[in-house]
């Protein structure tokens, strides 16, 4: 338990970590610069212009859109809005939640008049949540009792249905967010409840059946994003039953996922639902945010560092790999070998021919409206409270903390860093007076030889744990990590590799043009066309490939072709067999293959600085 952070009331399990209010943690450094730059982009744009998020909208008393596209917004916007300080997203933000406020009628219900589907109502809960965190605003604790009274009285007969069934857990985080707050016991009655009429999403992957392509009957089971909100359900369903398969359930969520339809970029495929392992297959955007959101909740409840681990890696590389370098604009789907970006048929289990085109709304708006929460909660969820009132670094960042710990001292904390571009990270206390707390920082599965120096002496540190420093803390003292981060390849489709530094991915570096293809501004449609070869086979030793890793430094802008702050050179020869099908790059060769062209200097760069991309190699003889 923490004293100072809400962690979960008997007869709930202990979790291992307490969530810290939102704005505890602030966004420094390269991190900050990539949230002004999400402000100054579709997030801030959107409302000008996207009738979904107009002022007609039924989330602001209007007869627009009514469902799920203003809470989808108002999750990424709130916590935006307030690491950023930005007083312009901050009026915005009081506007939409002054309208859900004053929106309850007498029976509980709030929102929309004609809203009948409890999952959008989830969805608005965690807005609210974060907007008490925030500000303090008790109106939502009595929104939310009052809404959770009239749900219910009405379950027993309004079941929750469709898109609720297999979306049950994000209710449930909120029932459970409010239990902790006010100890009534009829909460948990009511989370029990929401878990009864959901989906059993720890069955569903205990007893795992989708291990190929879906290519016929398409059940919520399968979708993408319902199984990147699906992954944190076992956690959920162990807080509310203790049972060791449902602990473990989330472990084995990844590993099935990853074992059958897994990518180079710690994600799962699914356009729109299961697309197996084939590096062409996408995955729709609203899946990388909701995966990242499922992972912070499941590392404060289960305190698994593997879980950070995968956390970083998504945020690194497969969260900004799906949008324009200014944010203006993002797919719907991304693939790791993306070599065209164009409205043509592809080989998509069931979505359209737009689905990868950068623009405002590819296939459907869900992806435009539910984005915005990947890097702000990202940025809000770094540090996280320890049960010994301490603190633990569960993902790096360059970020400052403000928190409470042991005896009621408050602590500030500065992480400078260049990670995950970089391999040290400086971490400077800021203390009134000295003060006894633990320090958990987790480090990395990947880092072989990680070390952390503690006013000058340095300590070696075991991968894939939590490295704990309990100590007396002095005003001005310093920890430094370093993670060595070796060149790695690692096995993928068809016995292709990918190269790995870190948590970072790399991919080859493919001359990009952009050509407007429709719509209007601040926000059109762009496809992408290469402009030099991508069909390349690498010459590297898969166990010790011995690359030069060239550091170009971070700038303002990162996540472009042209800004890659790290970059690869190794050596390959094109494959002139391997060329285009179904305006997709045709099937990866199986490795090892042979190539009798001219051996070339070849740049490898981010995966999230590359819009174009060969992400899965061909791997040559040597």
């Amino acid at each position: 338990m923490n004293s100072f952070h809400a962690s979960p009331r008997k007869p709930l399990p202990p979790s291992q970590f307490a969530f810290l209010p939102l704005g505890a943690v602030k966004p420094a450094g390269w991190l900050r610069r990539q949230l002004r730059i999400q402000a100054e982009g579709q997030t801030g744009l959107l409302p000008e212009f996207w009738e979904s998020l107009g002022p007609n909208s039924g989330w602001l008393g209007g007869t627009g859109e009514s469902w799920e596209r203003g809470p989808y917004y108002l999750d990424g916007l709130v916590p935006l809005a307030y690491l950023l300080d930005d007083e312009k997203l901050k009026a915005r933000v009081s506007q939409w939640l002054e309208w859900m406020l004053g929106s309850q009628d007498a029976f509980g219900h709030f929102g929309p008049k004609s809203l009948n589907d409890w999952w959008p109502f989830a969805v608005a809960l965690k807005v609210l949540t974060q907007y008490h965190e925030a500000t303090g605003d008790e109106r939502v604790i009595t929104l939310m009792k009052r809404f959770f009274d009239y749900m219910k009285g009405e379950l027993g007969h309004n079941h929750m249905h469709s898109w609720a069934i297999v979306r049950w857990a994000d209710m449930a985080l909120s029932i459970i967010w409010l239990y902790n707050r006010t100890g009534d016991a009829g909460l948990l009655d009511l989370a029990n409840m929401v878990r009864g009429q959901g989906h059993d999403w720890s069955w569903h992957f205990w007893d795992f059946a989708h291990t190929e392509k879906q290519t016929k009957n398409f059940p919520m089971r399968t979708h993408v994003v319902n199984n990147a909100m699906g992954v944190k359900a076992p956690g959920v369903q162990y807080l509310l039953t203790g049972w060791e398969e449902h602990r473990q359930g989330a472990e084995r969520a990844m590993w099935v996922l990853d074992k059958y339809h897994g990518t180079a970029a710690g994600i799962f495929t699914g356009d729109e639902h299961y697309a197996g392992k084939d590096p062409i297959q996408g995955t729709e955007v609203c899946a990388v945010v909701e995966y990242m959101f499922s992972l912070e909740n499941l590392i404060q409840i289960l305190g698994d560092p593997a879980m950070g681990d995968r956390l970083e890696k998504i945020a690194f590389n497969a969260l900004p790999g799906t949008f324009s370098a200014d944010m203006k604009a993002h797919q719907y789907d991304q693939q790791a070998n993306q070599v065209l970006c164009t409205i043509e048929p592809r080989p998509w289990t069931n979505n359209n021919m737009d689905s990868n085109v950068f623009g405002l709304e590819p296939q459907y708006g869900c992806c435009t409206a539910n984005f915005h929460q990947g890097w702000p909660k990202f940025a809000a969820n770094l540090w996280m409270a320890t049960a010994g009132d301490g603190l633990a670094a569960v993902a790096y960042a360059p970020c400052e903390l403000a928190a409470m710990v042991r005896d009621g001292r408050r602590v500030g904390v500065k992480v400078e860093t260049d990670y995950p571009f970089d391999e040290t990270i400086r971490i400077t206390l800021h203390l009134p007076q000295e003060s006894a707390f633990p320090l958990k920082l987790r480090i990395p599965g990947w880092a072989e030889g990680a070390t952390v120096t503690v006013c000058g002496e340095i300590l070696s540190a075991l991968p894939g744990t939590f490295h704990t420093l309990d100590r007396v803390w002095k005003d001005g003292e310093t920890i430094e990590l370093h993670f060595p981060m070796k060149v790695r390849a690692e096995r993928r489709y068809r016995d292709s590799i990918t190269l790995t530094r870190g948590p970072l991915v790399y991919s080859l570096k493919i001359g990009e043009r952009w050509e407007r293809v429709r719509g209007e501004d601040p926000c059109p449609d762009y496809a992408v066309y290469p402009t030099t070869p991508w069909n390349y086979g690498l010459l590297v030793d898969p166990d010790d490939p011995r690359v030069e890793v060239v550091k170009k430094g971070v700038g303002d802008v990162i996540y472009g072709p042209d800004f890659a702050p790290v970059e690869l050179r190794v050596k390959g020869r094109r494959i002139p067999e391997w060329g285009m099908q179904d305006n997709c790059s045709g099937p990866v060769p199986e490795s090892p293959v042979t190539s009798s062209e001219p051996l070339e200097d070849l740049t490898l760069i981010p995966y999230g600085c590359a819009k174009l991309r060969i992400t899965e190699f061909p791997l040559l003889e040597g």
